[in-house]
């Protein structure tokens, strides 16, 4: 898997996933947020890490039974032992969340190996106790049943589906609260920069809207003047 650098990382913390789908619609990706999904807690950080998943299968009974957590190869655990830090688990539950994908023991696990977040498009257990932990978590609802009531973890880091969306490992996972998207990996560096620069003219245009200034040419910049105007805010912003 391709290491994300840090000065991706540290860019793609300063944007929004909403800014990031319109540089991603303007290359033909449409699909790319996770549907369904919201954070466990408002106040919780920025998600950035490269995708290493988890995928869920329907449970067949005599296959998933409670003895099946002692072995230490169960697909679950060993996902949860072998997410590289700096990464995001990113687990396929076939937007279920009838029964949970994981609960606050297995997510603290995460947190204290240094991964940088995790997504279901299922849901979670405890999931009161994972959104006291400000640790980077999205889900679809809480959920109390176990797992194995429904979900067969059968794969790690294959291609998955999650909330609609195609997941590759070594993607880039950005989450806020708006929601997840998925950004290609061959592109990450190319999008952090592009909006990068797209945030800082939003940020001009907000503070030029609070002003009343009419958004027509100036969102998009169509008058001249707007670019003019934005040269000088960057200046005097250092931005």
């Amino acid at each position: 898997m391709s290491r994300l650098s840090d000065a991706t990382r540290n860019r793609l913390k300063t944007v929004s996933t909403a800014t990031v789908a319109t540089a991603l619609f303007k290359r033909g990706l449409r699909i790319q947020c996770i549907q369904d999904v919201h954070p466990l807690s408002p106040g919780q950080p920025t998600m950035v890490g490269e995708a290493f998943t988890l995928r869920y299968m329907p449970a067949r009974e005599d296959l998933n039974t409670i003895d099946v957590f002692r072995d230490r190869a169960h697909p679950q655990r060993k996902a949860v032992e072998e997410c590289p830090a700096g990464s995001v688990l990113v687990m396929d539950s076939r937007k279920d969340a009838r029964a949970a994908s994981a609960g606050a023991i297995l997510v603290t696990r995460l947190m204290k190996r240094g991964c940088a977040g995790v997504v279901t498009d299922g849901g979670f257990r405890d999931a009161a106790e994972i959104a006291r932990l400000g640790f980077p978590a999205f889900h679809h609802r809480p959920s109390a049943p176990t797992n194995l009531t429904l979900h067969q973890a059968i794969e790690i880091n294959v291609p998955i589906g999650c909330g609609d969306a195609p997941v590759f490992p070594g993607d880039v996972i950005l989450g806020d609260s708006d929601g997840v998207i998925v950004i290609p990996a061959h592109l990450a560096d190319e999008i952090a920069n592009e909006t990068f620069e797209m945030t800082a003219f939003e940020d001009f245009v907000t503070e030029e809207v609070h002003k009343g200034r009419s958004i027509l040419g100036l969102y998009p910049a169509t008058d001249e003047q707007t670019l003019k105007d934005f040269a000088v805010w960057r200046k005097a912003k250092g931005r």
